[in-house]
């Protein structure tokens, strides 16, 4: 009786849910209210009427129609995370532009997005309801900080290291005719694409290939890459099959495929797999990072960034054990620190540093060997 109490007395998560469709708004509620979990403290139709609920309502997430009224979710976010910064949940269509603008509410703050439901397709319901809640959930307990308009100093392309980049682990340098030797290998999840934007932006021409499993549509996946070629010195594109890895090169695993690494010779090439979803994700990163440990061995960096639940953990366990470097990103830089918190537990990192430090870590000399089992920061 005394834990049944415990658990009907508990806080529940207050969401405002802000959409201009009323079938949408009425969707969401009904779903998002079905959770014990979850309290449902109103709905708003545009951005003028949602400000004065959060006035009056103090939710403690808020889930974000991209294309409303008066004032699109884009404006409205920008304006909210300078002034009153709160977890944002997107929600989006399937459509290129709405690709475009929910990675630039990522870029803004929004902690994660969902895709616009198809109401028409009722059985799809189930699993859409699930991922709403799950994201909603996870958003109450993200890291939000508030928008800054002052650019970063650091965050755009550079082609020559800083002091903490100026050192490379041996056999690493090398120009795109030539092949990778070593390859870094990045996963991530929730907070992940920004998290991304961050480690690439940072990283030299001449770096080693880079191989990335982000959880997200496919639709999404060919305008991430191309968000990320415009930001970094790198070339950054949406990976192929049989596409060889090259230094100066990232390859951006396709939103429904999984990614993997494979040796062909004395070359490392991507590989696409359609097998069933790992972890319930495709791509999957454990997938990806137990690939790296087969292929590469010690000449593998493995990289596990912001994420909710543990894809990638026991991948890089792999990884590690056969010899690579792994790096995690630490829980105050990560808006969820699920994965990388998964990994730290397991024993599967060298490093756990803030995510601006982590393209300095990847490029720096590679420290001794450690004893397994315990992560340094």
């Amino acid at each position: 009786m005394a834990m049944e109490l415990q658990v009907n007395t508990r806080r529940r998560i207050r969401v405002l849910v802000v959409d201009d469709s009323a079938l949408v708004r009425s969707l969401l509620t009904r779903i998002l209210g079905e959770d014990r979990d979850i309290e449902v403290v109103g709905a708003a139709a545009d951005a003028f009427v949602a400000r004065d609920k959060i006035k009056a309502l103090r939710p403690d997430v808020l889930t974000l129609d991209v294309q409303m009224p008066r004032m699109d979710g884009l404006q409205f976010l920008r304006n909210l995370m300078r002034l009153r910064p709160m977890p944002v949940v997107m929600c989006s269509s399937l459509t290129a532009h709405g690709a475009e603008v929910t990675l630039a509410a990522l870029e803004l703050g929004a902690v994660d997005f969902i895709t616009k439901p198809q109401i028409d397709l009722e059985h799809e319901l189930s699993a859409y309801a699930g991922e709403l809640i799950e994201k909603v959930k996870a958003a109450a307990t993200a890291r939000v900080r508030p928008l800054v308009d002052e650019a970063d100093p650091v965050s755009g392309p550079s082609s020559t290291p800083t002091a903490g980049q100026a050192r490379r682990p041996p056999g690493t340098r090398g120009s795109a005719s030539q092949t990778s030797d070593h390859i870094i290998a990045i996963g991530a999840s929730t907070g992940g694409t920004e998290a991304i934007r961050q480690v690439l932006s940072r990283l030299p021409a001449d770096c080693p290939g880079v191989v990335i499993a982000q959880h997200i549509p496919r639709a999404f996946s060919q305008q991430f890459a191309t968000r990320m070629d415009g930001c970094s010195a790198l070339s950054v594109q949406e990976a192929s099959d049989g596409a060889l890895i090259q230094p100066g090169r990232a390859y951006i695993a396709p939103g429904d495929r999984h990614l993997l690494v494979e040796r062909d010779g004395s070359h490392y090439r991507c590989r696409l797999r359609d097998e069933a979803p790992i972890n319930r994700h495709r791509p999957s990163i454990d997938l990806l990072f137990t690939s790296m440990a087969r292929e590469l061995g010690e000449k593998g960096i493995g990289v596990i960034l912001t994420g909710m639940g543990a894809d990638g953990a026991r991948g890089l366990q792999q990884m590690r054990a056969n010899g690579a470097y792994t790096l995690a990103q630490d829980e105050a830089s990560s808006v969820v620190w699920g994965m990388p918190g998964a990994a730290v537990a397991l024993g599967a990192v060298d490093r756990v540093v803030p995510i601006e430090q982590i393209a300095a870590a990847l490029l720096s000399t590679r420290p001794a060997p450690m004893l397994r089992g315990s992560a340094v920061s």
